[in-house]
């Protein structure tokens, strides 16, 4: 069996089971392939895991909230799509087995990996040079492409757009990295300080595609040049469209459907029973909105619930060393979006479908 061969079924197992029980089984992975992917089938799986919660946090509050069936819409041959929503969970995906890849190689859990030491040494700047132990994203780079890349089988433009979108996925784990430093000189007079680059909170790679998915760029194709297929002069008017777009900048083909109303073929729910925010404390903007983005603006009006919750209370410090809570009961009030008469609904919803494209 070829190399590419053994990675698509690996990264098709990993992103399947992912979709169903967020583990994944490696048993049967790769018993006849290089021993090398099996070390790093669990990170890879951990990684991919770790992007889609991202994803679902970055969304948590908007109408396209990535949903369990993101994944496999974007890589399944007869279902993939290329929105801008899929642009993202490319991205993300990507980057969460990148770095997840390069987290597990400084913690030394890989044999065949350490740090990045490549310019200790050289001077970074004034007042400080290269050291220490970097985080080495050069192998983190190229194992997530072993893996996340060989999904992409075909040479259309959904597979160039895929492949791109994977590497902005991973260009942005690059583009976090943060510099730390720790000083020499006498008494701490911090004379030189030797520098070396780790990475960032993956939540802020998340932000930082977050807004990469608000800048995405439409690519506008020759509908007649790409029906030439696989064609010469279908392959050009791809080359020549990717030949404006940017390294780190999300793209997508498709329009985005109407991620108000459930479509169980795509696997989307719809608005209709979300739970949205009205109160509470520190709200961002975005956020005191969601209950007019999420129900009115699809039709669906704000229904209140009261909701019994269970939390630690009363906690009292015990010597040594433990710390001793009740458990209180409070109703607290909670809005879901709900339907409303059909008569109702009609002016919201013709509303709705002349505001264009909604998250």
């Amino acid at each position: 069996m070829k190399r590419s061969t053994f990675l698509i079924l690996s990264i098709a197992g990993v992103y399947g089971t992912l979709l169903r029980a967020t583990a994944w089984s490696v048993n049967n992975f790769l018993m006849t392939g290089p021993k090398a992917y099996l070390t790093y089938s669990s990170s890879v799986a951990a990684g991919a895991h770790s992007g889609m919660e991202e994803c679902k946090f970055q969304f948590g509050w908007e109408r396209w909230n990535c949903p369990e069936s993101a994944l496999q819409l974007s890589t399944h041959n007869r279902l993939r799509s290329a929105t801008r929503e899929t642009s993202f969970v490319h991205a993300i995906s990507s980057a969460g087995v990148m770095y997840t890849l390069t987290r597990n190689c400084s913690m030394g859990d890989f044999e065949s990996c350490g740090c990045d030491d490549s310019r200790n040494g050289r001077v970074g700047g004034r007042g400080w040079v290269w050291g220490g132990c970097s985080d080495n994203v050069e192998f983190g780079e190229r194992i997530s492409k072993l893996f996340v890349d060989a999904l992409e089988t075909g040479h259309d433009t959904r597979a160039l757009i895929n492949l791109h979108n994977n590497e902005v996925g991973r260009l942005a784990v690059k583009a976090t990295m943060k510099r730390a430093c720790k000083c020499h000189g006498v008494s701490g007079s911090c004379s030189i300080q030797t520098c070396w680059l780790q990475l960032a909170e993956f939540r802020e790679i998340g932000n930082y595609l977050k807004i990469k998915y608000d800048q995405a760029h439409k690519l506008e194709m020759d509908k007649r040049r790409m029906r030439a297929g696989n064609s010469a002069d279908s392959r050009g008017a791809t080359a020549e469209t990717f030949h404006h777009v940017h390294a780190t900048e999300l793209v997508f083909l498709e329009d985005s459907p109407d991620y108000c109303t459930r479509n169980a073929s795509l696997g989307h729910h719809g608005t209709e029973g979300r739970e949205c925010l009205q109160t509470g404390k520190n709200l961002s903007q975005w956020e005191k909105r969601s209950c007019r983005r999420l129900c009115t603006e699809c039709g669906l009006r704000v229904e209140e619930r009261r909701t019994e919750v269970v939390a630690s209370c009363n906690c009292k410090f015990h010597w040594c060393c433990t710390v001793r809570c009740e458990q209180c009961r409070q109703l607290v009030a909670k809005h879901f979006c709900a339907r409303r008469d059909a008569a109702a609904a009609a002016p919201n919803h013709i509303k709705r479908r002349n505001k264009g494209h909604k998250r």
